[in-house]
């Protein structure tokens, strides 16, 4: 017979609502007493009925997550920030992919909803935020992370990405270089943002940005190295080459970086290169590519503990926006120090 939580809570001498609080790692139990339900649980092999405590909470205890793409270390980096502070207070995560399409990631969305999830994070890939409203007006809780709307009042957690666009350039122009092109990313605020960061520091150093100097990478993420490379390839092609580049994010500014090594020039000697994200591998390249780290991990936290705040409010909360610090990493790539072949 399976062992309920009556059942421990008759042989601990505590109420049914300890157990379970102690299920949540509810913060007003005390840790000896959660010790104490813990090593029961384990004595008797307890496995929590999780459609049962629906039935009887009204909650799946779990968030949905939609991301457009699993295989960027970003977005894996992002859900695992999530998933770790979803499970200290006892909640699963449900992962879905967009695959950077509108119209599947509505169908996720309504897949995860039609699971009962209490709330959804969602790194969104649609053009305007009409499909939100409608969220909205169906009274569907949900945290926007990454990507926002302008024109959107919601939940989000994100980065600056116009201080992340001026912390690279103003990096480069530190550095000594002054010929500073941009390749920006498709049609997301996260490119606006970065985009608009780079004009803005170009402009506070009284330095022109020169005719065909931004120039737009088609893909985001899984097909940056291709839209990097060709996009570098313009670059190249101009009649002043620019001295240093600073590019969207990493996996386009990988491809740039392969189109250069394919004219024959080097880095950092003839061109400079800074990306944004941060890879875990960045560091091990042909030449380590200095980046802006977007701090994945904590912006998973913190998108998991506002989706946890806005389940457990009794009230509507007032949407609030939460912005990780960016963080600049220097290495080879954009020293002038650094000018060996390699």
């Amino acid at each position: 017979m399976a062992v309920r939580l009556k059942d421990i809570a008759e042989d601990l001498g505590v109420s049914v609502v300890t157990v379970s609080k102690v299920l949540r790692n509810h913060s007003d139990i005390s840790l000896a007493t959660k010790q104490r339900v813990w090593k029961r649980m384990q004595e008797l092999n307890y496995r929590p009925n999780l459609a049962a405590r629906a039935l009887v909470t009204g909650r799946s205890f779990a968030v949905g997550l939609v991301v457009p793409d699993l295989t960027h270390t970003f977005f894996s980096q992002v859900a695992k920030g999530i998933s770790q502070a979803l499970r200290r207070e006892a909640y699963s995560l449900v992962i879905a992919c967009s695959e950077e399409d509108a119209s599947l990631e509505q169908q996720e969305i309504e897949q995860l909803l039609a699971r009962q999830v209490d709330a959804l994070i969602v790194a969104s890939t649609q053009r305007t935020a009409d499909y939100f409203r409608s969220l909205d007006e169906r009274e569907i809780t949900y945290v926007l992370i990454d990507r926002k709307f302008p024109d959107l009042t919601a939940n989000f957690v994100g980065m600056d990405d116009v201080e992340v666009g001026r912390m690279a350039t103003r990096h480069l122009i530190e550095s000594g270089y002054r010929r500073i092109a941009h390749i920006s990313g498709p049609n997301r605020s996260t490119a606006y943002g970065r985009m608009h960061g780079y004009q803005m520091e170009m402009e506070s150093h009284g330095l022109p940005v020169l005719e065909g100097y931004i120039t737009a990478g088609k893909t985001s993420d899984d097909a940056g190295d291709a839209s990097g490379y060709e996009a570098m390839q313009r670059l190249l092609r101009l009649e002043r080459r620019p001295e240093a580049v600073f590019s969207f994010n990493d996996p386009t500014c990988l491809g740039a970086m392969r189109a250069v090594f394919d004219a024959g020039l080097q880095i950092p000697k003839d061109v400079a290169m800074i990306g944004c994200g941060n890879l875990s591998y960045m560091d091990l390249l042909r030449v380590p590519l200095s980046t802006i780290d977007q701090a994945s991990l904590s912006m998973g936290e913190h998108s998991a503990r506002l989706a946890l705040d806005l389940i457990e409010s009794r009230t509507k909360l007032k949407p609030k926006t939460i912005l990780v610090q960016p963080q600049l990493i220097q290495r080879a790539s954009t020293s002038r120090n650094d000018f060996q072949a390699h």
